[in-house]
């Protein structure tokens, strides 16, 4: 898999971006599927566009013989505590469904990291859905430790 592309998403992704988080058996209850079907709406392009107009995120695809395979959104987060370290937020990560299990997403997590290392945070964090095990797994097969329980409030 040498033709592989990390980069910036542009507005052109947001629709392949979408099928990516649709493609999935959270996400399809989720997402909006005819916006997964290339009609993004207006709430996903003000989300886009308050993405890469915010200097402290990125949201990245992964190509694959120029195609999106793949994306993950990279929060960085100033904080006090660890003596005022930053660090890095991962979420949104999804692989194309028909590429799963060939080691894309492990490439995608080790470049996020690495970009982490770069930025001199002093930790990488995400969050996963308790009803994702295999995802948990695959986290803690790259290091991830289960160190903390995380909450959330719906609206």
């Amino acid at each position: 898999m040498s033709n592989l592309i990390y980069r910036q998403a542009t507005q052109d992704d947001l629709a392949d971006i979408i099928r990516l988080l649709a493609d999935d058996p959270l996400g399809v209850t989720r997402e909006d599927i005819p916006a997964a079907a290339g009609q993004p709406t207006k709430a996903y392009r003000d989300a886009f566009a308050a993405i890469q107009n915010d200097s402290r995120n990125e949201l990245i695809v992964l190509e694959l013989d120029g195609d999106v395979a793949g994306c993950l959104q990279l929060t960085y987060i100033p904080g006090l505590s660890r003596r005022g370290a930053e660090r890095a937020q991962i979420e949104s990560v999804r692989v194309k469904s028909d590429l799963r299990g060939q080691g894309l997403g492990q490439k995608l997590f080790q470049w996020a990291i690495d970009q982490a290392r770069e930025k001199n945070c002093a930790l990488v964090q995400l969050t996963t859905d308790a009803a994702r095990t295999d995802a948990h797994a695959f986290y803690e097969r790259l290091g991830f430790t289960p160190s903390h329980t995380g909450m959330k409030l719906s609206f």
